[in-house]
């Protein structure tokens, strides 16, 4: 499972279900968390799949965003699956540049 620490702004709306996607830099910190979480990397300029079976995974996955650091802050648990490319401004993008995209699947429980 795969833990993101995320803003309050970007918390609230993925909780309401108005974002629907999440935006990783493409650099080597998320480079190996993703290909362990996902078994998918960042090759060339294309996102992957790894090429040994015992670090393939499913599409989808379970990834927690927390809004903050500490032990207790509010955690809502989701369904990932990940891709590469545009992201879109209003949910936090900057223009012109490739994300990792973490297209949020569905939305479980919150931990407050």
């Amino acid at each position: 499972m795969l833990i993101l620490p995320i803003k309050r702004k970007w918390f609230d709306m993925i909780l309401s279900g108005e974002k629907k996607e999440e935006y990783r830099d493409i650099k080597p910190y998320y480079d190996t968390r993703l290909l362990d979480a996902f078994g998918m990397i960042w090759v060339g300029d294309e996102l992957i799949r790894a090429p040994m079976p015992e670090l393939q995974k499913n599409r989808v996955q379970l990834v927690a965003f927390r809004n903050g650091y500490g032990k207790d802050v509010p955690t809502i648990w989701t369904e990932c699956s990940l891709s590469a490319g545009y992201g879109r401004e209003e949910w936090g993008a900057e223009p012109g540049k490739k994300y990792y995209i973490l297209t949020i699947e569905n939305i479980g429980g919150m931990k407050l």
